[in-house]
């Protein structure tokens, strides 16, 4: 079985821990007990020491995969990027139909997602919980100003995420969307990292997302306007891409916002972020606070 490294928590542990998927699928084998000098899966992308993982492929797995709760992939990303309006079809969703000549980019912040299997949290303030299932880059080695032809080098593995929205707060100022995609819990990334040399073609990919096993979203990154490849280009132009960062790298037209009328995300609902070279990618929705409590009937400030 490919490498499936993930980040994952028990209830006797005080803190998370990171492991390996067993080879049949159906339990965990404990890296922080065997590179006790690495704190998580950040660090050990930091260090470069992926490639050992491999050494513990076929050690006797520590935990059940149903015994352990998955936590996010990396917990503290320097940087999470996301690119908006990228996949085919996408532009034609807005009013503003402009061609752009470089990518839509935003970031989020680690909080605003959570793991696998955990709840996408409704919060009170907003019932418009959108999906978004994406592609996601892990950065593997740092790179300013990298080449497009160099991209792939610069990368650790993929992985998948949901980037979860509060459509009405992203519309609460001209300029930005800041407000409507940094909720707590909204979103969510994993369920574990696919080193890179495990992955073939990017534009070979197959991208589906389903809503209580309805298919919503369906694309490949054949379709992006910028290229995997070219958004590490254009990233690194600015910034420096450090090991750990995070990219989303787009997602396809069928998110719940274009239904006519929209079809907003309630408890219960369950999605699943696909595609077969990497796993699946699933979550439940739940409100923040139950219906009953105090939480529920609080008001989003307004101007003064």
């Amino acid at each position: 079985m490919a490498t499936r490294i993930l980040t994952y928590s028990t209830p006797d542990q005080s803190s998370h821990s990171f492991g390996l998927l067993s080879p049949d699928g159906a339990g965990v084998i404990d890296l922080s007990s065997r590179l006790p000098e690495v704190a998580d899966v950040g660090s050990l992308i930091t260090s470069g020491r992926m490639a050992e993982v491999s050494r513990f492929a076929d050690a006797d797995p520590d935990h059940g995969l149903n015994d352990i709760t998955f936590e996010r992939l990396v917990p503290w990303p320097r940087k999470i990027f996301c690119i908006g309006v990228n996949y085919g079809g996408r532009a034609a969703e807005y009013t503003d139909t402009n061609d752009a000549a470089y990518p839509s980019v935003f970031v989020r912040f680690p909080d605003s997602f959570t793991g696998h299997n955990q709840p996408l949290l409704r919060p009170p303030e907003s019932q418009q919980l959108d999906y978004e299932g994406e592609i996601v880059v892990v950065i593997g080695t740092a790179g300013r100003r990298i080449p497009v032809e160099n991209a792939r080098d610069h990368i650790a593995g993929l992985t998948l995420g949901n980037e979860g929205t509060i459509r009405d707060w992203v519309r609460h100022a001209k300029f930005n969307v800041t407000q409507g995609k940094n909720w707590d819990a909204a979103g969510s990334v994993g369920p574990w990292l696919v080193p890179i040399n495990e992955i073939g073609d990017f534009e070979s990919l197959h991208l589906t997302t389903r809503v209580n096993g309805e298919l919503r979203q369906d694309d490949t990154p054949a379709t992006m306007k910028y290229s995997i490849d070219y958004q590490i280009h254009y990233l690194s132009t600015f910034t420096t891409l450090l090991p750990g960062d995070l990219i989303f790298t787009g997602t396809p037209t069928g998110a719940g916002a274009r239904f006519d009328p929209p079809v907003w995300l309630q408890p219960g609902d369950v999605v699943e972020v696909n595609v077969p070279e990497i796993g699946t990618l699933t979550n439940t929705v739940a409100d923040e606070f139950a219906a009953d409590s105090a939480g529920a009937s609080y008001q989003a400030p307004k101007p003064q």
